[in-house]
């Protein structure tokens, strides 16, 4: 064999797979694949390469970008080999253009004259070769340029031809469907066509057409039925079976046609019932292929117009599927009741211990894919049982995006279907007790609310038995450890509304549990503020009793530290505090009332409590007042600038700019207290050390010199105070030189 390796490829070629299969890490691959690269680098740049070793440099260039590296070298050789006359070649060339070009690629242009010529081939192969390019590199703007060839070639006597030009007519109305709209009804010739492959081809396009406009291709339902009856009754060539299944791919994708064709049209439904019942009927359970056309009968069923038979049939299958130890069809029972309990509730029942079931295999996924199916399954015979195991599940994983969408279905499926108000709460406060900080703040909202409005039917008995239930859970559950946020504010909430409201639990008691909230969690404003809220409340209504009211010491101690707390909002709440409890009885009544919590408040937008005070306003000679939408262009710079012809204000902004300082002393007057000190860098080392009788003139720098105006102000750092008399006229004339 020589140099040859095994399957026509050079020891060279397969030594390199060799080694590469063979390194231990990802550096290692790196370099040898970049070794291979400057080998390729060198051999393409070679005029005398022969044409079938550049044939195995191309693959090997394929090999060298399937381990992430760049071959862009290389394109272009690819390219000219799609030129070259011989077959081999010719198919290597395509093949490689692409896999590595895509259609807006720069090269793309140089290989479109080529495909037009290629298409036009007496060689079947060439074309079927053009058209595989054809439908992977040809795009919006290059579609005119081969149209006419591929639609010529849907009448060629090859139907692989045939088959590979629908599928290119396909991708041109994919990418730009004005292009070829007039041509849509070649798609329903080549249903016709003699050729199970091109028909099969020709499903596909049509089954996006069908998607887009479905009342336009209703009259094809029969011939769609047909066609599947054929299939089903194998009267396809063999080598159309797949394990034994007559044209399974092709069954699938009808049954898709057939399930958008009869969605709500009952008649069009009423003409699939036989073939479908028939199918199902010798659906074989035993193969992969096999279960997967039952289960695509049983979303056909699902989308068309009921029928009871068809009903029991999906059924059945369904049952098969969720018995079945593999997790995959227990995947494909639970996805195929999903979609069947949308047009028949009922079914669901029949199949809900095995469904629940499903809940206890290790296989996420599946545990997942079941949770939605209980979410659509449940309803209020059946809630309690649903939500308990959906929160269970909730506790056990550790997935928080997962358990927010578990928490917040949870959530929704009480408010839904609670079959009391005391279940509600209960489930409330296992979902906010694991899952709190994940919960939608509207959740604790509305689990407020309710516990203030009660059951809404006038019965005040249960609503006091409600929210003394509500307290007493709430006061066992405040001793639990990392309970979160919106949870305790719920918690603080309820025990300062209702905490003594039934006179089980005296307000010492109440404070105190409280005060340990705020105490336990104080880097939390939040909950320390509706703790004091709660506070403030509860002594509300002892004061409005007539009862003594006994601060903790706790209490007064938390108080004291939100008295100084840099937060505004809990200061402010401190101080409402203390101001409530040196309040008498009676105001307190009125400023804080007992049980008002649903009480429906007006609220006056428009202020019209006010207007009498507005018009007297007015008569007193006050400006009106101007909407803040209609302020905007009234006021301007120029109504603040000074004008001759108006007095000045005393406090008015002042906009044009300051004269100049003007020198304050004549030349050579002598200093005095309101000398101008001119202001320059390091000026005060050479005033210091000048003799007295040199001043400077005024009138040389005041003019160039910002100045100081000193007067009044007693001097302090200057001769007569900081410098000592140089002994000799030299010691100083040295030391001014050493200064500078």
């Amino acid at each position: 064999m020589g140099s040859q390796g095994g399957f026509g490829q050079s020891k060279e070629f397969l030594d390199l797979i060799k080694s590469i299969g063979e390194a231990r890490s990802k550096a290692e691959e790196d370099r040898i694949v970049l070794r291979e690269i400057e080998t390729l680098k060198a051999r393409l740049s070679d005029p005398n390469t022969p044409k079938f070793k550049l044939k195995e440099y191309l693959i090997r260039l394929l090999y060298v970008e399937m381990l992430g590296h760049d071959a862009s070298f290389g394109y272009i050789h690819a390219v000219k080999m799609t030129h070259d006359d011989n077959l081999l070649l010719k198919r290597t060339g395509y093949l490689t253009v692409t896999l590595f070009l895509n259609e807006d690629h720069d090269l793309i242009i140089l290989i479109v004259n080529t495909i037009q010529k290629d298409l036009k081939s007496d060689n079947y192969l060439v074309v079927c070769a053009a058209l595989n390019a054809v439908c992977r590199l040809i795009n919006e703007e290059t579609i005119p340029a081969v149209l006419p060839q591929v639609v010529e070639l849907l009448g060629h006597q090859k139907e692989a031809v045939r088959k590979k030009a629908v599928m290119a007519l396909h991708r041109f109305s994919q990418r730009s469907p004005g292009s070829v709209s007039h041509l849509l009804s070649n798609f329903r010739k080549r249903l016709c066509d003699n050729d199970p492959g091109v028909m099969g081809a020709t499903l596909c396009p049509l089954f996006d057409l069908i998607t887009l406009d479905v009342d336009k291709y209703k009259d094809l339902v029969v011939s769609f039925v047909n066609i599947l009856k054929q299939v089903a009754e194998r009267r396809l060539p063999k080598s159309y079976d797949y394990h034994q299944m007559p044209a399974p791919f092709i069954q699938i994708k009808l049954l898709k046609i057939l399930a958008v064709l009869g969605s709500g049209d009952k008649k069009a439904s009423e003409q699939m019932y036989t073939i479908l019942g028939d199918i199902m009927r010798k659906g074989d359970s035993t193969s992969n292929i096999g279960n997967a056309i039952l289960y695509e009968c049983i979303c056909c069923v699902s989308s068309l117009h009921p029928n009871a038979k068809l009903l029991e049939a999906a059924a059945d299958a369904i049952s098969k599927f969720l018995k079945s130890d593999s997790h995959n069809l227990k995947y494909l029972g639970i996805a195929a009741l999903s979609r069947l309990i949308k047009i028949s509730p009922d079914i669901a029942e029949q199949h809900q211990l095995a469904v629940i079931d499903c809940l206890e295999d290790p296989d996420d996924t599946l545990k997942r894919k079941t949770f939605e199916l209980l979410y659509k399954m449940t309803k209020s015979s059946n809630v309690e049982v649903i939500v308990d195991r959906m929160i269970e599940y909730m506790i056990s994983i550790s997935d928080n995006h997962y358990k927010t969408e578990i928490a917040s279905r949870c959530v929704e499926l009480a408010e839904q279907f609670a079959p009391s108000n005391q279940w509600f709460i209960q489930t409330m406060n296992k979902v906010f007790e694991h899952a709190g900080d994940l919960v939608n703040a509207k959740v604790a909202h509305n689990l407020m609310r309710l516990i203030a409005e009660g059951f809404g039917e006038d019965d005040d008995t249960a609503d006091s038995q409600l929210r003394s239930s509500a307290v007493e859970s709430y006061l066992r559950i405040m001793g639990e450890p990392k309970l979160p946020s919106a949870f305790l504010q719920v918690i603080c909430w309820v025990l300062g509304e209702y905490g003594t409201a039934d006179g089980k639990y005296s307000a010492s008691y109440i404070t105190g549990k409280l005060c340990d909230v705020a105490e336990a969690h104080s880097a939390d404003d939040t909950v320390k503020a509706y703790a004091v809220t709660a506070l403030l409340k509860i002594y509300s209504f002892e004061i409005a009793a007539g009862r003594t009211v006994d601060i903790l010491s706790e209490c007064q101690s938390l108080i004291e530290e939100l008295l100084a707390s840099n937060s505004t909002d809990l200061q402010q709440r401190a101080y409402e505090l203390q101001a409530i409890l040196n309040v008498d009885a009676h105001a307190v009544e009125k400023i804080m009332p007992i049980n008002s919590t649903c009480d429906d408040i007006e609220i006056d937008k428009n202020l019209a409590f006010l207007d009498g005070y507005v018009q007297q306003s007015l008569e007193n000679g006050a400006e009106p007042y101007i909407p803040e939408s209609e302020r905007s262009g009234m006021l301007s710079i120029s109504s603040f600038m000074t004008h001759e012809d108006h007095e000045p204000s005393t406090h008015t902004l002042r906009f044009e700019a300051y004269e100049l300082p003007k020198p304050s002393l004549p030349p050579n007057a002598p200093p005095s207290s309101t000398e101008l000190v001119p202001v320059t860098e390091l000026s005060y080392v050479a005033d210091i050390f000048q003799p007295t009788t040199s001043l400077p003139s005024a009138s040389d720098s005041a003019a160039s010199e910002l100045k100081l105006r000193l007067d009044g102000v007693q001097k302090k750092w200057g001769r007569a105070h900081l410098l000592l008399p140089c002994p000799t006229h030299h010691f100083k004339q040295r030391h001014c030189e050493d200064s500078k």
